[in-house]
């Protein structure tokens, strides 16, 4: 699945939206000290560019050399291409010893992850008790009741070749496993609900549904599924403005929890850890 993004890195990094501002300061106000944050799967570094701006230090790793090749390169954020199965030597050298990070964040990926064997390197990693993981992802975006229709229709479409595990992102991480213990200040570990509020034309709207993996399924099974039939059903909803920009809206879902005192179960190897999409 990591090959899907080695083949639009650039597309990514160009139509993905940013984060809003709330999420990260809401996350950084849960965790007890602000020194290193291990930002998992950063692709091209969304999320990490945030962090660097409120953390000392950024670990930002990702199994795709391509997409961090898009990073915006900052004095605090330092890159790590890992392999798609991490040992317990490689977390250890290229992330960090036992409970020595205070943050760890998968932004848009968790659910492509083996849960189970990925938490217990998070539960190994993060300082105890008070160390945080934020998980959060976003989906369908949103412009007005008409422009709504047309993408819930076109995501429907897109359905035979998206992967099984995006229905945890439609289910806005509610159903998704989080084995942690509630931050101070919050009764259950969400998911709480944020927003990102992005100005885009139609082209830019369209070259974010090009980022989608199962837009390249698609492609590479010979079906573009942006036809000339398609992309005038989105023209006809987007009722073009003076500047044809719109605001768009992206519905974001968070998931955050402190390790508390953790059992750890170490292995030699974790599975993959894909730096991945819808």
């Amino acid at each position: 699945m990591a090959d899907l993004f080695l083949k639009q890195a650039e597309i990514y990094r160009k139509s993905r939206p940013s984060y809003p501002r709330k999420l990260f300061d809401f996350i950084a106000s849960k965790t007890a000290s602000h020194d290193v944050v291990w930002d998992v799967a950063t692709g091209s570094g969304q999320a990490a560019t945030s962090l660097a701006s409120i953390y000392e230090s950024v670990i930002g790793t990702d199994t795709s050399k391509n997409q961090l090749e898009y990073a915006p390169k900052l004095p605090n954020v330092r890159y790590e291409c890992t392999s798609p199965n991490i040992s317990m030597s490689e977390l250890e050298e290229k992330i960090g010893t036992e409970s020595s990070v205070d943050l760890v964040t998968v932004a848009q990926a968790l659910h492509w992850f083996d849960h189970d064997t990925f938490y217990n390197r998070v539960k190994w990693v993060l300082k105890k008790p008070n160390g945080v993981i934020a998980a959060w992802c976003y989906t369908l975006p949103k412009v007005d009741d008409e422009f709504d229709s047309v993408v819930r229709k076109f995501y429907a479409d897109s359905k035979p070749y998206t992967a099984l595990v995006v229905g945890l992102v439609d289910d806005k991480y509610s159903n998704i496993k989080f084995p942690f213990d509630p931050v101070d200040g919050c009764a259950d570990t969400g998911p709480f609900e944020f927003e990102i509020k992005q100005v885009m034309s139609l082209g830019e709207l369209f070259t974010y549904i090009r980022s989608w993996s199962s837009y390249q399924t698609a492609k590479d099974k010979g079906v573009e599924l942006l036809s000339d039939r398609v992309m005038e059903e989105f023209r006809n909803a987007w009722k073009e403005v003076e500047n044809g920009e719109r605001i768009v809206m992206f519905p974001v879902y968070l998931r955050i929890g402190k390790v508390g005192d953790a059992v750890i179960e170490t292995s030699p190897v974790m599975q993959p850890l894909l730096g991945l999409d819808r």
